[in-house]
């Protein structure tokens, strides 16, 4: 009898045992998963705050600068009709084709000081940043005739003579302005790099007071006309050259910047051709939507169509400051978690950028479904515009959409160094099957600007977003993370004892 009570008492404790056990172990498991929970949350929220110590700035700089051509056009449009149609198109059509290309240029490096900054090769940035004043100052020369040639050119594109001629003339006094862009996009990608990001938004604050005081004195005055409001764009934009250089030489990079160096010189053949093929990147998409307006030209009885159509690219201009600011954020990120070898990191700041973009795109999209009567107003109260935008609606909410995913994935292609690679995707995607659907939805079909709009859209934009939607899903990020150490080493120009100093 005793035996029995024992066997059961043993029985009793084993379960007693079996049960704990089982609850310790579930207590353990929803403590881990909360552990999970937390530490994600944690990594979420320290690479939000990296990712928009980043992009805040961005943004802000980058409605800065696009508001202080507008405010320009502004003040020209009180002279007349034709000289705001002038200050336009050479804005437009000169500038516009220089910047996209130049801007492009700078955007190499984004590669390069990114990694290099990851990899804690802060000497490197200065040399990089050196390198791209040289590269893009010769190009601006090559590109002169942009602006020398300005009257004919517009001539040959069809434009009416008068304007043409003030365009020209225009278009000489913005040369200055040209020559800027050859050092401050290099410098703000150099102080992006670093996540010196206020110093930006601050000069582009300056910059932008500066130009609507100066554009005011210059054109009504001292009665300079259209000149005047040529200068105050020239003075404006080498303020934020100024303002930048004296941040950068006068302390404020002690660690990237240390002084002039001939080995500035060394190596830019190779660096030409990343930049090269980075400029090329970016103004393929650039052009991309120029082209859809000179399309929409070539119809029949087009005055409407060019007017809305003008009217829902103004809005997706100012709403692609946005992802614009993520391409730059996303870049920067991804460059300095490869350059630092952590891929794994560098994947995780991708997914980060590319959800909070798509996040904010679908709102806007949201608002556009919403206000589709109403958006319009802003611009104009002829009754077949607003028609004609509403018709448009919701291919401006699906350009938004796209546009929030994909400048973030080239962002990530900026990051990596895919540049070449994806320009023979801009290529293939925009101009072999996008351009060509668009013409034989807006003519073949009589579709109108919605058809060439919407052919260009999806057969373009779409194919594009989605190959680098693929490509970027299957990256392996440890490799492009070894690529890019490796890469940094390549590129590198200082004795290896200097290297291992500042790496320690």
């Amino acid at each position: 009898m005793g035996s029995i009570n024992r066997e059961n008492n043993d029985a009793d404790h084993n379960l007693i045992q079996s049960l704990l056990s089982k609850e310790i172990s579930t207590i353990n498991k929803h403590q881990h998963e909360d552990d999970d929970e937390q530490e994600f949350g944690k990594k979420l929220w320290f690479e939000t705050k990296k990712l928009w110590h980043i992009v805040g700035p961005s943004i802000f700089s980058r409605v800065a600068s696009f508001t202080m051509n507008v405010v320009t056009q502004a003040f020209a449009g009180h002279l007349g009709d034709v000289q705001l149609a002038s200050i336009s198109i050479a804005n437009t059509v000169i500038v516009g084709f220089n910047f996209g290309l130049l801007l492009g240029m700078a955007s190499a490096l984004e590669t390069l000081c990114g990694q290099a900054f990851g990899a804690k090769k802060h000497n490197l940035l200065g040399i990089y940043l050196q390198r791209s004043w040289i590269v893009l100052f010769l190009c601006c020369f090559l590109l002169l005739p942009f602006y020398i040639f300005a009257t004919p050119i517009l001539k040959l594109l069809g434009q009416p003579d008068d304007v043409a001629e003030w365009s020209g003339i225009v278009a000489i006094w913005l040369i200055p302005l040209h020559f800027s862009f050859a050092f401050q996009f290099p410098l703000q990608r150099f102080l992006q790099c670093q996540l010196k990001t206020g110093v930006i938004a601050w000069v582009s604050l300056v910059g932008l007071v500066v130009n609507v005081v100066l554009s005011w004195l210059l054109i009504f005055v001292w009665d300079f006309g259209l000149i005047g409001a040529a200068i105050a764009l020239d003075v404006s934009w080498w303020i934020l050259v100024f303002g930048m250089l004296a941040y950068t030489v006068c302390g404020g990079c002690p660690l990237t910047w240390t002084g002039f160096s001939i080995e500035a010189f060394s190596g830019l053949w190779d660096f030409f051709k990343l930049s090269f093929a980075s400029g090329v990147m970016l103004c393929l998409e650039n052009w991309y939507y120029r082209i859809l307006l000179l399309m929409t030209g070539q119809l029949e009885n087009a005055t409407v169509a060019v007017d809305a159509l003008s009217v829902c690219m103004t809005i997706n201009g100012w709403e692609m400051m946005i992802p614009l600011a993520f391409f730059a954020g996303t870049g920067v990120r991804v460059a300095n978690e490869l350059g630092a070898g952590k891929g794994k990191s560098a994947k995780f700041a991708m997914q980060v950028s590319v959800a909070q973009s798509t996040v904010i795109g679908f709102i806007f999209c949201i608002l556009i479904m919403i206000f589709h009567r109403q958006f319009a107003y802003i611009f104009t109260t002829s009754p077949p515009v607003l028609e004609a935008v509403n018709d448009m609606s919701i291919l401006l909410a699906v350009t938004i959409l796209l546009n929030s995913v994909q400048p973030i994935l080239s962002g990530v292609a900026v990051g990596s160094g895919w540049q070449v690679f994806v320009a023979y995707v801009n290529i293939g995607c925009y101009y072999l099957i996008g351009l060509p659907l668009g013409i034989l939805m807006g003519w073949v079909f009589n579709t109108g600007v919605e058809g060439i709009w919407g052919g260009m859209i999806f057969g373009g934009t779409a194919i594009q977003t989605l190959i680098l939607i693929i490509v970027t899903a299957r990256c392996d990020w440890e490799n492009e993370a070894k690529k890019a150490r490796s890469s940094v080493s390549k590129w590198s120009v200082t004795k290896p004892d200097d290297q291992l100093q500042i790496t320690e």
